[in-house]
């Protein structure tokens, strides 16, 4: 028997509520339904972010530096940074160099005797605000060279929308998770209706979850060296 040669299957937010509803042994009739389904869409995103590195949220980007200037502000959907380089000479094929910056936490940053002190920077504190995220750098950048920052930054999944036909920023192996989520948390809701399935779609909920989290990893080769001090 002959087989599509198409692999386009994909659930749009519509769709996945009316999955997660019947698999409650519920049907999504009224606009509250799919309005309080959306809701609770949003939360789990939320939650993923939580859970861990979403490796399609990575994403990468580029800032020059002022000379003068520690602190920096980007974009308020930043959930953390993962990577910062120091770029010198942007842009020349022959010259450009990356150095990593070293990241440090609030404490060591607030140890620095001169936080003005100026000249290439080597390290950087993250301050993680409710609407913004910052980067203080250390030293201050001087003005003896063009300095960049390229950095890789993990963004917020996007929000569902108000539209039943948007498709939700998910990858498309990660529809198993999304729906056995959904109906876990459509199920919360409505407790009388569901009984005793509660319990099986929380099960059904953490299994599709992990099995596509362990997908969503880095599979490059990590190799550990072993180093031996003399003193």
């Amino acid at each position: 028997m002959a087989t599509t040669t198409t692999n386009t299957f994909n659930l749009d937010i519509g769709d996945i509520v009316d999955e997660a509803f019947e698999r409650c042994g519920l049907e999504a009739r009224t606009g509250y339904d799919y309005k309080t389904a959306r809701r609770s869409l949003d939360l789990m995103m939320l939650e993923w972010q939580n859970r861990g590195l979403n490796l399609w949220t990575i994403e990468n980007g580029t800032t020059t530096l002022t000379a003068g200037t520690s602190e920096y502000t980007f974009d308020a959907d930043t959930v953390d940074f993962l990577e910062v380089h120091l770029r010198l000479d942007s842009g020349d094929s022959s010259n450009q160099t990356d150095y990593e910056l070293r990241r440090v936490s609030v404490s060591e940053y607030a140890d620095l005797p001169n936080k003005l002190l100026e000249g290439r920077p080597v390290q950087y504190w993250a301050e993680r605000l409710t609407s913004s995220y910052k980067i203080h750098l250390y030293p201050v950048p001087d003005s003896a060279e063009t300095y960049n920052i390229n950095y890789y930054r993990i963004r917020q999944i996007y929000d569902s929308g108000d539209l039943g036909s948007y498709n939700i920023d998910v990858p498309k192996l990660f529809l198993p998770s999304l729906v056995a989520g959904l109906a876990y948390y459509v199920g919360m809701k409505y407790p009388e209706a569901v009984g005793n399935r509660l319990a099986v779609l929380k099960q059904e909920y953490m299994e599709q979850f992990d099995l596509a989290a362990e997908e969503n990893r880095v599979k490059a080769p990590f190799r550990f060296v072993p180093w031996i001090s003399s003193v």
